[in-house]
């Protein structure tokens, strides 16, 4: 697209440099950019319009990368990007070999940390400040957080270490009054409370900046009168989390106001302590469908700018597990659904509607999600604990520590398991088996089939055992009409060659063999703990072939190999799976070609 203002823009330099009027041009052609690249390409749309305005006042007032910005996820950093150089890659946006929807310290100098997972900003942030400190380097550093990712306990620890610390550390609250999901808790509550404030923010504003611009004297009286205010505030108004946590509190301020954003940046930079700016945002601003549904247009697919996103949909694994839920809470009082911020995401909405009082939406939390669901087991409860796979990863310590030691029989249904697509390393799910099955007492089950994941769920939750059902992103591809039943199935054709595989892939397997000559397929069901009858069926084989959607360093391709020759196995033992690698951003079917996971890779393979 052409642009009158941002054509221009080759540096954050640049910005600071244009008028009022131009500045909301900029905003507009920034919205219309962005609005244009994910309705082709997909991506994370309402975050990124929420925080136009913001990410053009935080590079008015700040330097970058001589002060480092940081956005907690990064799927509101699409603005940021364009306005540090990345124009005219910007329509490559989560496209193989383009530019990441998140931040990349490989792809620009003005992406100073890599993100992808929330809560995490205010940590990387701290620790890159105080490197200048020490460095010498000057400048400072700036986490942008929004609301949704201060459910996460990352966030509190971060600033319990930051606060009542000397030093110009800065941290901007994006308020947009929801994470993906509504909020929970009692901070979005609090936040609320601080939004009421307006007035007496505004009259504060207003002095600050007249005592900045008094020469010699302004700064000194303008510490002065702030140390007072603060504690005469102390004594009207309860003090809020952040204060109580040694930060500086300015704001709220309106986050469609680049004028009132930078003469708080301004004061905020002016301190020599930890402050906290809190902006106000619409999620999706500029674009009415956003605007009107931000939750439906957090991460979407191509779309018609025109006609909005398509809400028809496909079913999903997603909502088969979600039905699969609300049927077995029909019949069985104790079962539960647990969510960390993620209800539409995990096919969970339908049951957090009909099942209120055993739905748990625990925000941004996996740690204690795991736990929580241990303590209802405890008493007497059947939670399960929907999560994706690249999140549950924040939870490994609680799975081990809180559930296994003690055998706690949790349930946890693990969604986008493999491959995951356009949203690149940070979000791929291929790494969970690999971690997983380090953990005693844990099972692992990994359907392929909608009928196969409804009947797992059914059948774990009366056993007394930690279950780990996981499955794919997207939909089914029905090409096996068999039967699936026990911990594996055997679609036999005489051969002295076997295809050992699990989950989603096995759907290739099944075509693979219609072009291959007495080649067995062995489909595991139950994948881990690897039961001896399955080793010693397949060491009748010449020739075995295992091709796993995961990480190949600990997986369970590895655990039967190893298994394999404890027992002697002689034969031709071949893994096909993610070497030591991240895989980025692309679609799905080319990344499981690239790994040779696809049918004409099978029968290339296995054919020779």
């Amino acid at each position: 697209m052409e642009h009158k203002i941002l054509n221009n823009i080759k540096s954050p330099e640049d910005v600071k440099k244009l008028n009022k009027c131009e500045i909301d041009l900029l905003c507009n052609e920034i919205r219309g950019e962005i609005i244009d690249v994910v309705s082709k390409n997909g991506g994370h749309l309402a975050s990124s319009l929420g925080a136009v305005e913001l990410t053009v006042a935080l590079h008015r007032v700040f330097s970058s990368p001589h002060d480092a910005i940081i956005f907690d996820v990064g799927h509101q950093s699409y603005a940021h990007k364009l306005l540090t150089g990345r124009l005219h890659r910007f329509a490559t946006l989560r496209k193989e070999g383009g530019i990441s929807g998140f931040m990349r310290p490989q792809e620009s100098v003005h992406d100073p940390f890599v993100t992808g997972h929330s809560s995490n900003s205010i940590s990387a942030a701290y620790g890159i400040y105080k490197a200048k400190v020490l460095s010498g380097e000057g400048g400072t550093a700036i986490a942008v957080i929004g609301d949704g990712a201060m459910t996460g306990g990352m966030a509190y620890e971060a600033l319990n270490n930051a606060g009542a610390k000397k030093g110009n550390f800065i941290v901007v609250l994006n308020d947009n009054k929801m994470s993906i999901s509504r909020n929970v808790g009692a901070m979005p509550r609090a936040f609320t409370k601080m939004r009421n404030r307006k007035g007496y923010h505004k009259m504060k504003f207003a002095v600050s900046t007249l005592l900045l611009k008094l020469p010699l004297i302004g700064k000194p009286i303008h510490n002065f009168v702030f140390s007072v205010k603060e504690a005469f505030k102390s004594l009207v108004y309860k003090n809020n989390i952040f204060t109580s946590l040694g930060f500086n509190y300015l704001g709220p301020v309106d986050g469609h106001d680049t004028e009132a954003m930078e003469r708080l940046f301004t004061i905020a930079k002016s301190y020599n302590q930890p402050t906290l700016v809190h902006v106000v945002t619409t999620k999706g601003k500029g674009y009415s469908y956003a605007e009107n549904q931000p939750k439906d247009y957090h991460g979407v697919s191509s779309f018609d700018i025109g006609k909005g996103k398509d809400v028809s949909k496909c079913k999903t694994y997603s909502d088969v597990a979600g039905e699969a839920l609300c049927e077995l809470a029909a019949n069985n009082k104790k079962v539960c659904a647990i969510t960390a911020a993620m209800t539409e995401g995990t096919g969970l909405s339908d049951f957090a509607e009909k099942y209120r009082s055993r739905f748990f939406d625990v925000g941004i939390a996996e740690q204690h999600a795991v736990t929580f669901a241990a303590g209802l087991v405890s008493g007497g409860m059947i939670p399960y604990f929907a999560v994706y796979s690249t999140f549950l990863q924040r939870g490994y310590d609680q799975v081990l520590h809180d559930a296994a030691i003690a055998n706690v029989p949790i349930k946890l249904l693990v969604d986008r398991a493999g491959i995951v697509g356009d949203d690149g390393e940070s979000h791929q799910g291929v790494f969970d088996v690999a971690y997983l099955s380090t953990i005693p007492n844990v099972n692992i089950y990994s359907p392929c089939y909608y009928r196969e994941l409804k009947n797992l769920i059914a059948d774990t939750a009366d056993k007394k055992e930690l279950s780990v059902i996981r499955y794919p992103r997207g939909v089914e591809n029905n090409n096996f009409d068999g039967e699936i039943g026990g911990d594996y199935t055997v679609l036999d054709n005489s051969g002295e060659k076997a295809i050992v595989t699990y989950g989603r892939i096995f759907n290739f397997a099944v075509e693979a063999q219609k072009s291959l000559d007495n080649v067995d397929i062995i489909k595991l069901n139950k994948i881990y703990p690897i039961e001896e009858k399955v080793v010693e069926y397949l060491i009748n084989y010449k020739e075995i072939y295992f091709f796993e959607e995961g990480i190949l360093s600990g997986g369970i391709g590895e655990h039967i190999g190893s298994r394999l020759l404890q027992r002697g196995y002689s034969g031709k033992y071949n893994i096909y799976a993610i070497g030591n690698e991240f895989v980025g951003a692309s679609t799905i079917p080319s990344a499981l070609k690239k790994y040779k996971l696809d049918t004409e890779s099978m029968i290339e393979i296995v054919g020779k």
